[in-house]
């Protein structure tokens, strides 16, 4: 579990959902075939943007939300063998009630 990362600012960091490797049809979809996922659940998020008078604006997500997010938003880290991403909360679209 990553305890130790802490986004700054306006910044949340997703654990994306796998997606399955088998389409509806049966057939098993090689790696090169799949598409990037775009949900996944927040497992860490920062204070805050500053806003023009310098105030905190709070985050409209928290940790354990699962979201869907822009397709190639974000940037893509590994930490402890695990796949990460962290994202910019505009990049954040919806998110699961």
């Amino acid at each position: 579990m990553v305890t130790k990362l802490k986004p700054l600012g306006d910044r949340v960091v997703v654990r994306p959902m796998t997606e399955e490797d088998v389409s509806k049809g049966g057939i098993i979809l090689p790696d090169t075939a799949k598409e990037r996922p775009q949900r996944g659940e927040v497992i860490a998020v920062g204070p805050g943007r500053l806003d023009e008078n310098g105030k905190r604006v709070t985050m409209e997500v928290k940790k354990g939300d699962k979201v869907v997010y822009a397709k190639y938003g974000g940037t893509d880290i590994t930490v402890n063998d695990e796949e990460l991403l962290i994202l910019r909360e505009s990049d954040i679209l919806a998110k699961f009630s």
